[in-house]
């Protein structure tokens, strides 16, 4: 179909990399333990849509360069991790904000919009030069050598690739938002997992940092 083949196996395996842990997974579970599964949600979308822009530039051939082109994949690499890094250090530096400055109630750490959060969602997946590395190194596999439209394989292996993601990405959001709900966390502990997980996009900004082409 559409050039390309063992499409059941290539969903298997979409599903199963989607599952491994990484800052886009991160970022859904903070935005759905911190504000709800809308807020996940909205992180979703925008790894989605970020996904797409690797789908497309790796179908044009752009994503090539950065496979080739150890300056193109710094570049890119460098203001991913930087982009990290400031997410990480803006959820460690949350504070809790006040309800009524009379009352001097305190409250949770400060929620985002929703347009905010599918920006960082968004942000997190396209500049990180890895994804585009990866739909080169997996997608082609499925796709029949004599396709007569190879471009064309490409998308439609990428967007079936992405949804699938997408039904894992809105699983993990609202699991996350009912296991928080759950729990019933404090604002402190709200605080402090914001720190937490500050921590950890920290982490993966420094990875992504010292990551090389493979």
């Amino acid at each position: 179909m559409f050039g390309t083949h063992d499409i059941l196996l290539f969903i298997i395996s979409g599903l199963l990399l989607n599952m491994v842990p990484g800052p886009d997974s991160v970022l859904i579970m903070a935005r759905s333990a911190t504000q709800g599964w809308r807020a996940g949600s909205a992180a979703a979308l925008g790894i989605g849509s970020g996904t797409f822009v690797h789908i497309f530039a790796a179908a044009v051939g752009l994503s090539a360069l950065l496979a080739t082109s150890s300056t193109a994949f710094a570049v890119v690499k460098y203001i991913g991790a930087a982009y990290l890094l400031y997410v990480g250090i803006s959820l460690i530096r949350s504070k809790k904000q006040r309800i009524n400055e009379s009352e001097k109630t305190l409250a949770a750490p400060p929620s985002l919009s929703y347009r905010r959060i599918f920006m960082q969602g968004f942000l997190t997946n396209v500049l990180n030069p890895k994804v585009a590395v990866f739909f080169l190194a997996f997608v082609p596999q499925f796709i029949s050598p004599d396709s007569t439209n190879k471009a064309l394989a490409f998308i439609v292996l990428g967007c079936i690739f992405n949804f699938n993601g997408m039904l894992w990405c809105h699983f993990l959001a609202i699991s996350s938002a009912f296991a928080s709900h759950r729990v019933q966390a404090s604002e402190t502990v709200a605080l402090w997992l914001n720190r937490l997980i500050g921590g950890v996009f920290i982490s993966f900004g420094i990875k992504l940092a010292l990551a090389e082409r493979n």
